[in-house]
């Protein structure tokens, strides 16, 4: 489980096909405290450290989790937020995450705001009914409140700081973002269809 408060900002450093992909990322962690087998969010994506060295740690990603996330279009370079799992007893900042990314959503607008920048995200169709004003929202692994909602269209204001801490610093119109709609709204309308079937 993840909160949504990315700890670290990396990037690719390389990439390597196979029957799974594996990617090695840079990072500011301390490698020493990643265990083989430990679960990293990577923008968003609950992914298994398989390798380690100073400086680095490697995941493989499977073909599924290529087609239903942004890793497919990731280069050597591309910019990953990173989150550790939550430890039993650690803070819960943001909001409860699993790493489950729903599928992909893109910025349609991106427009500064006071000292923020207010973003708009699209989602495919479907998606929308599980986006509510003042609710939250996960992308790329960062946890958002969503300011409102129109249609298949969501805004939210991203601060400065978060700006200069997550991939969201470089985001452009157009980019592509790992969406994680909450878990709560999830099981909130599997329970709400059930009781309509």
């Amino acid at each position: 489980m993840f909160t949504g408060i990315i700890t670290d900002l990396g990037n690719v450093r390389a990439i390597e096909p196979g029957a799974d992909t594996r990617f090695v990322f840079n990072t500011g962690y301390d490698t020493d405290d990643i265990a083989i087998g430990a679960s990293i969010a990577c923008s968003g994506v609950c992914l298994t450290a398989v390798d380690k060295g100073p400086g680095w740690f490697a995941v493989e990603a499977s073909a599924e989790t290529l087609d239903r996330t942004t890793l497919g279009g990731w280069r050597v370079g591309s910019p990953v937020n990173f989150e550790r799992a939550l430890k039993l007893g650690g803070e819960l900042g943001g909001h409860m995450m699993m790493g489950h990314v729903d599928d992909v959503a893109e910025i349609v607008s991106r427009i500064p705001e006071g000292g923020s920048l207010r973003y708009v995200f699209e989602v495919p169709e479907g998606l929308q009914r599980f986006i509510a004003p003042k609710g939250s929202i996960g992308l790329d692994g960062v946890s958002l409140t969503v300011n409102e909602v129109d249609g298949a269209r969501f805004g939210a204001n991203i601060i400065d700081h978060t700006c200069g801490h997550t991939s969201f610093g470089n985001a452009r119109i157009g980019d592509k973002v790992n969406l994680e709609v909450d878990v709560i709204a999830r099981y909130l309308a599997r329970l709400v269809d059930k009781e309509q079937a």
